[in-house]
């Protein structure tokens, strides 16, 4: 299979780093999912930077993928997808990844039964390892944050001491969990230090990226939380309305709307006429590929279930020029609009002002990032947050691997194809912008809207099919949190006029 971009020759351009990155399907260096440009990349240097890091030279351009050529190498990577294009083909189906004990709903996959389905082989179920305990791995953490002051500081010299030493210290993801989150950051930082042009994910990264969405729902209950929550928040909205807009502004694989399609194919299936959906993706304009395979594989989905189905995908730079008047409208749509911390460090708030002029039904906030990097002016101290945060996410999802020893492979691939690039957005974010989503809504003349019991049962048994102790569902101030071991890692608002 040929392949456009490896990681091979990504890290051969990185030879200035003392990082040990295994190959092939372990932990590459290129990042996820489309939600930022990373705009301290293509700033000027500081002083402090130039001296830290060597420049990369020309050995940077790498040879991207084209989303306008057709892909010479489509095919072959389509049919390690299983995405291929024949119309007659039966979809083979697979169980869902979430461990099915007959408790509450029935939950669907977070990925619609088609080709997607095709990409993982669940292995057997074992026993989850005990998790360490939280404080080992400290010491990495306290060398961390000093050369975050030497950061602030401009202390080059002993920035660059801080920095040879965290490289031998911290040279791979292995360990507890604070000090793999240590490690993803030092390498974020020091990714980003390096102002690397931005790099568009080739197929190999793009099949491991969709993997590891695909099987994350099997070692966690949060990102099934993050997508029935916000979902179940829609869905009482629009009151069994026929035609919806969804305006999303992190639609990721989309397999989210997946199970929203579900829903109202189901509420519908006695109606005269099929219900329609159409979604309005904003996103960034290197990640077109993924795009594309968002549209086929809904598109697809829709079909089975019929259901009139539309997406258009507005690029980012498009809406932040034009808001919302870059989005279609259609009269008689119920519209709904999801939201997340990634558009408020790309565009600011502003565009909340505008929401009016689209009379949505609810606005959702999704927020799996426990604000890291929104609440503070301290560089410093969101990354202390980051940390503990980020810590936090990964002992959970040790503590609810239910895979044993294979689950291993899995977790290392979730850190690598989803977090990490989470963390160097969050970097990126920091001290960008000072307000919180809550504030901004307000600001906005957005008013809460109470959590219902169904949604807050349907939460409950989510994290019974997980049959481990230390999450928690808690309702508080309009919004619902699922917490770990007292640590909060997600919650969901919901909005309107």
């Amino acid at each position: 299979m040929k392949v456009p971009f490896t990681i091979e020759t990504h890290l051969a351009s990185k030879t200035s780093r003392n990082c040990v990155v295994p190959v092939g399907d372990s932990i590459p260096y290129s990042a996820y999912e489309p939600k930022s440009v990373l705009e301290l990349r293509g700033s000027p240097k500081s002083t402090f930077t130039e001296l830290l890091v060597p420049e990369l030279g020309d050995n940077r351009q790498h040879d991207l993928i084209n989303p306008n050529s057709h892909f010479e190498d489509w095919d072959s990577w389509m049919m390690e997808l299983g995405l291929h294009d024949e119309e007659d083909d039966d979809f083979p189906v697979s169980g869902t990844p979430v461990i099915q004990q007959n408790l509450g709903p029935d939950f669907p996959p977070l990925f619609p039964d088609t080709e997607f389905s095709n990409l993982t082989d669940f292995p057997a179920y074992a026993a989850a390892p005990v998790v360490s305990p939280w404080n080992v791995g400290m010491e990495y953490v306290d060398e961390l944050i000093r050369f975050v002051d030497c950061f602030e500081s401009n202390s080059f010299q002993m920035g660059q001491v801080m920095l040879a030493r965290l490289n031998e210290r911290l040279s791979s993801p292995v360990g507890k969990p604070i000090q793999r989150a240590a490690f993803y950051f030092k390498e974020a930082l020091q990714f980003l230090l390096s102002s690397a042009a931005p790099i568009r994910r080739g197929a190999a990264e793009i099949v491991q990226t969709i993997k590891a969405h695909k099987m994350f729902p099997a070692l966690s209950p949060i990102p099934l939380f993050s997508s029935f929550t916000a979902n179940q928040a829609v869905l009482e909205a629009i009151d069994g309305a026929r035609d919806v807009h969804a305006v999303d502004f992190e639609i990721g694989f989309g397999g989210q709307w997946a199970s929203f399609m579900k829903e109202i194919a189901e509420s519908h299936k006695s109606a005269a006429a099929p219900p329609s959906v159409r979604i309005s993706a904003v996103v960034s304009e290197e990640h077109e590929v993924e795009s594309n395979l968002v549209r086929d594989n809904l598109t697809q989905f829709a079909r089975e279930l019929n259901i009139r189905f539309e997406i258009d995908f507005i690029p980012i730079r498009n809406f932040q020029h034009l808001s919302f008047k870059a989005i279609k409208l259609i009269d008689g749509e119920k519209v709904a609009v999801v939201l997340s911390p990634s558009i408020f460090r790309q565009i600011g708030t502003g565009f909340l002002n505008d929401l009016p002029h689209i009379s949505p039904s609810v606005v959702v906030h999704v927020d799996m990032e426990g604000q890291f990097g929104h609440t503070t002016t301290s560089f410093r101290q969101a990354v202390i947050t980051g940390v503990e945060f980020y810590a936090g996410l990964m002992e959970s999802i040790e503590a609810a691997n239910m895979l044993g020893a294979n689950g291993w492979d899995w977790i290392q691939k979730i850190e690598t194809f989803i977090l990490y690039p989470k963390i160097i957005q969050g970097i990126e974010g920091i001290c960008r912008n000072g307000t919180t989503a809550r504030e901004a809504l307000t600001a906005a003349g957005l008013k809460p809207i109470g959590i219902s019991q169904f949604a807050e049962f349907q939460a409950e048994c989510l994290l019974r099919k997980f049959e481990v102790t230390g999450f928690q569902v808690v309702r508080r101030q309009g919004e619902m949190a699922i917490y770990w071991q007292g640590r909060v890692l997600g919650a969901m608002s919901a909005w309107r006029y």
